[in-house]
Formats: C-alpha cells, sequence, structure tokens
C-alpha cells in the first residue's frame, strides 16, 4: 500500500473529514486532498504531526518494510 493510500485509511478509520485533517495540518482540504490522491508530496512536519495524532509511526504511514500490519486499537 501506498504511503498516501495509508493517508486516507487512517483518517477514514477515525472518522474524519479532510477538511478536519487540513486544519490540523494548518492547510486547506483541497490542498490536503492532493496528499490523498499522491499528487502533492507529504512534507515532514505533516507526516510528524500526523503520526501523533494517529498513534501510529512514520514507519507505518510510509509502509516501511512493507510486512508491517495495521495497529490494533
Amino acid at each position: 500500500m501506498k504511503y498516501f493510500e495509508r493517508l486516507k485509511e487512517l483518517r477514514e478509520d477515525c472518522d474524519k473529514k479532510q477538511s478536519e485533517i487540513a486544519e490540523i495540518l494548518n492547510t486547506t482540504q483541497s490542498y490536503y486532498s492532493q496528499y490523498e490522491l499522491g499528487k502533492r508530496q507529504l512534507p515532514l512536519e505533516h507526516l510528524k504531526t500526523l503520526c501523533l495524532f494517529y498513534g501510529v509511526s512514520s514507519d507505518y504511514i510510509l509502509g516501511l518494510p512493507d510486512n508491517l500490519e495495521y495497529p490494533d486499537r
């Protein structure tokens, strides 16, 4: 799974809208949408913020290694 697909999966699993995550990242919904579509690279600052928000590692979001499983909640 590509990292941008994982971003969408994490957001949906938390029942959040793109606009809510964009607000956390201090960006717009349309800009955040491009992260989930893989059209824009996710800045490290945003990666760190999302890791803290979702309670996952950057390795998990980035899919490193490939055999990481989704954490139990």
